[in-house]
């Protein structure tokens, strides 16, 4: 269909979050921009749910590999409902409600992104529970069922299980019919037991005998977002077909080194488990991996990856399988307090915590 006449229309006015620099939560600026009319291949989306990751709480630090110089508006992600497309857009999208994987960005009231990027949300589900799924629902789905293959009857093993993508990767492996092993902080026990997690403290000094006691042959999958000393404690406690999967370096946030220093070690780490002659299998999962450059056959397939996995993992969210787990709700300005409690250690509730604009 051809597009609206999103040009016709009046400029927006966003209000935006900003990180001018390294700099504590209440370092946070809040500014307003003026938008301009989308362009050939844009949309206008104004925001109505968006979220505090751990990318930003490294980004904050200057320890996110790849994050733009400051000044810079945060947000991984977000959703919202689309106002205007750019001339010759698809104008079936307008008034759809549609998800978007940003990197950076999301934190504001309105954005202007590429239209091909757009993953419309099933109708039924409200903003903040599609939310909860985009980067976290991406990474846990892409992990366990691209990365580690888990089956059902296979036991894994999930740091951090009550984290924004712990909380919806036990879920996914439970649905998957693998028993799941979680470390995380005894306040957050219960709450998992609940989702068929067998619950491990992460302060145990005897970590690794509890889940031997769990898995005395070891584990067939483990997904280890803290890197550093955690990786290799988590190889070993795989089984000797074991897989794995790493996907941050949690453990190195407060560092004051060049993350580079943290982060090439642990990939030389994973490079050589994967020379030695065993059967077992070790890998680093970075979400953007396979993105290609803008208009390559490359792009478009990762745009096709990235759809069809999100896709699906809104119609488990739709179905009931998975639960949409929100830790706590901040009006857009109350971004610094909303971080402040996601970094904190005193945080109670297992899952996201939102922003809402």
């Amino acid at each position: 269909m051809t597009g609206t006449s999103a040009a016709d229309e009046a400029t927006v006015t966003a209000t935006e979050v900003v990180l001018p620099g390294k700099v504590a939560p209440s370092g946070l600026r809040l500014l307003r921009r003026t938008l301009p009319a989308p362009a050939a291949g844009q949309a206008l989306v104004r925001v109505e749910s968006t979220a505090v990751s751990f990318a930003e709480s490294a980004m904050r630090r200057g320890r996110y590999y790849g994050q733009p110089p400051f000044p810079f508006v945060p947000g991984y992600d977000l959703v919202g409902v689309v106002a205007a497309v750019g001339p010759g857009g698809d104008t079936a999208l307008l008034g759809r409600r549609v998800a978007a994987l940003t990197k950076t960005g999301g934190w504001t009231t309105a954005a202007l992104l590429t239209a091909a990027d757009l993953v419309e949300v099933p109708d039924g589900i409200a903003a903040d529970e599609a939310e909860t799924l985009i980067v976290n629902g991406l990474t846990a789905y892409q992990m366990l069922h691209r990365k580690a293959k888990v089956r059902s009857g296979q036991t894994v093993l999930v740091t951090g299980a009550a984290g924004g993508v712990g909380s919806v990767l036990v879920q996914l492996a439970r649905d998957a019919g693998a028993r799941v092993i979680g470390t995380a902080n005894p306040r957050h026990h219960e709450a998992l037991r609940t989702l068929g997690v067998e619950p491990i403290d992460y302060r145990d000094p005897e970590l690794a005998a509890r889940v031997r006691e769990l898995a005395p042959d070891g584990v067939d999958a483990v997904f280890d977002h803290l890197g550093g000393a955690s990786v290799t404690l988590s190889y070993r406690l795989l089984n000797r077909t074991g897989t794995l999967v790493s996907y941050s370096i949690a453990a190195a946030l407060d560092d004051t080194r060049p993350v580079l220093l943290d982060f090439l070690p642990l990939l030389a780490k994973l490079a050589f488990w994967n020379y030695l002659p065993t059967q077992r299998h070790a890998s680093f999962y970075d979400i953007w991996a396979g993105a290609g450059k803008p208009d390559s056959a490359k792009r478009e397939a990762f745009r096709a990856r990235i759809r069809t996995d999100l896709t699906h993992v809104f119609g488990l969210l739709r179905d009931g399988v998975l639960t949409a787990k929100i830790a706590a709700r901040f009006p857009l300005e109350e971004a610094a307090r909303a971080m402040e409690l996601a970094e904190s250690s005193g945080r109670t509730a297992v899952g996201k915590i939102i922003l809402a604009p």
